[in-house]
């Protein structure tokens, strides 16, 4: 009786122990869900006033916000290619690490332009922003050539997957037309009406003489002769054409 309590007491403390860890799991990922969420807004809140500047507001103030807002797409553009091609091309690993240095330089200089733009001193930020844009530049610069070489490396790798992709369907075809290879072979064996292959029938001789035939035949070539008088136009008999065996035998006529 004692160790069934023992068990059923650990088994109660178990499950509030398992209860308090998935609770504090849960409340966890909400938490993070609501940061992102807010993260996320603010920074479409301030991308929106960036560009609000940039064209609204002429001379220091505009060109700051210009700085902010190419730094920031270009970093963002840039993390973002990273992270979803490192999921699937593990050498990116690197170009991540190099892209978290260079992270912590944009946000260094993103903090300082943040800072001029509450500068009530002009001339000085005037002064500065040569500096500023040529740091901008190069930083700028930096993410771009990670981003499309990324870009490249996937692009390079697709192709390649087309072109291997491609190959093997020609075979596959190649080997689902295997008749064609036997056709010169079948064709030689019907050059006369006997032997192998022969399938098909002959076609019925002409009724005429072949002298006749060969005039026709002449004339077809030859072009329009000189005109005559019209003539009436036969229709041919249809049970004198040549049949096949895919056709169906022709009916005797009733005699009712």
């Amino acid at each position: 009786m004692t160790a069934a309590i023992t068990i059923l007491a650990l088994l109660f403390v178990a499950f509030v122990a398992l209860g308090v860890f998935v609770t504090v799991k849960a409340v966890g990922a909400a938490k993070r869900g609501v940061d992102r969420t807010i993260t996320q807004a603010r920074r479409t809140v301030e991308d929106t006033t960036l560009r609000a500047k940039s064209f609204g507001q002429p001379g220091v103030a505009g060109e700051l916000a210009q700085l902010r807002l190419a730094l920031r797409t270009s970093m963002r553009a840039t993390q973002d290619a990273l992270h979803a091609g490192v999921a699937e091309d593990a050498s990116l690993a690197e170009s991540v690490g190099l892209f978290r240095r260079l992270s912590a330089h944009g946000l260094e200089l993103d903090d300082e332009l943040k800072r001029l733009e509450r500068e009530p001193d002009r001339a000085t930020v005037a002064d500065l922003l040569p500096k500023l844009r040529e740091r901008t530049q190069r930083i700028t610069h930096s993410a771009d050539s990670l981003r499309w070489a990324a870009r490249d490396r996937a692009r390079q790798f697709a192709d390649d997957d087309l072109d291997a992709l491609n190959a093997q369907i020609d075979i596959e075809a190649g080997a689902l037309r295997h008749w064609t290879a036997d056709e010169p072979s079948q064709a030689s064996g019907t050059t006369s009406g006997h032997g192998p292959g022969t399938d098909w029938p002959e076609p019925a001789a002409s009724a005429g003489p072949s002298a006749g035939n060969s005039s026709t035949a002449d004339e077809a070539w030859a072009g329009p002769a000189r005109e005559e008088s019209p003539q009436a136009i036969t229709a041919p008999d249809p049970r004198s054409r040549t049949t096949y065996p895919w056709q169906k035998s022709t009916r005797p006529e009733t005699t009712n």
